[in-house]
């Protein structure tokens, strides 16, 4: 996650004010996902973010979620160190080494503001007669309309097999003005849990 991104997250956090849970807008799970179960054995929990304090808070959070549902969580920066993490070729042995069957990636992928326009409320006037226009225009008040600004945060959720280096699950989230990093944190990965669920997931990671 850039420095540009991780600034605006973090300014999300603190100026926003309608709070909503994350929401997927997209998943995927792969023909092979039935195959894989993870009961018992190590997962590890990986955040994908230059910000050091929201990766370790979010992996921490992570292995919490995996180890109520009876894997071994662990977290990534646990595992390797922080340097020999962002090329594949140096983290591949650290991966290997630790004996880790899956991983459950988060990477935080944009923070944007959109504005929602409301529009105002109109009837059409009853014009007939002055008297029919008076009580009309007295009674019907025209409601201007309105302009709301959101900050939304994106973040992909991905599973892999180890073993198998292969993707089993796949989605896309996003959350409406995060109040605080850590809720932002502990809301995405229960929700993220719930999605598993639904998607027919569950067996393969309790």
């Amino acid at each position: 996650m850039t420095r540009p991104l991780a600034i605006l997250l973090l300014t999300a956090v603190v100026v926003t004010t309608a709070v909503a849970a994350p929401k997927f807008t997209s998943t995927w799970k792969a023909p092979i996902a039935g195959e894989v179960s993870f009961a018992g054995k190590k997962v590890a929990a990986l955040v994908i973010t230059n910000d050091d304090s929201l990766r370790v808070s979010g992996e921490e959070a992570l292995v919490r979620e995996l180890n109520a549902r009876g894997m071994q969580g662990v977290a990534t920066y646990r595992i390797a160190p922080k340097e020999e993490l962002a090329a594949a070729e140096k983290a591949k042995p650290w991966f290997e080494r630790s004996g880790v069957e899956g991983v459950v990636a988060l990477r935080p992928v944009g923070a944007e503001k959109r504005n929602t326009y409301t529009p105002g409320t109109w009837t059409n006037p009853y014009y007939g007669s002055f008297w029919s226009y008076y009580g009309y225009g007295w009674g019907s008040v025209y409601i201007p309309g309105r302009i709301d600004s959101d900050t939304v945060v994106t973040v992909e959720t991905l599973i892999f097999s180890v073993p198998r280096n292969a993707l089993l699950w796949a989605a896309v989230s996003e959350t409406k003005n995060p109040k605080s990093l850590q809720k932002f944190l502990e809301d995405l990965v229960k929700e993220s849990v719930k999605e598993l669920h639904k998607q027919g997931l569950a067996k393969n990671i309790k």
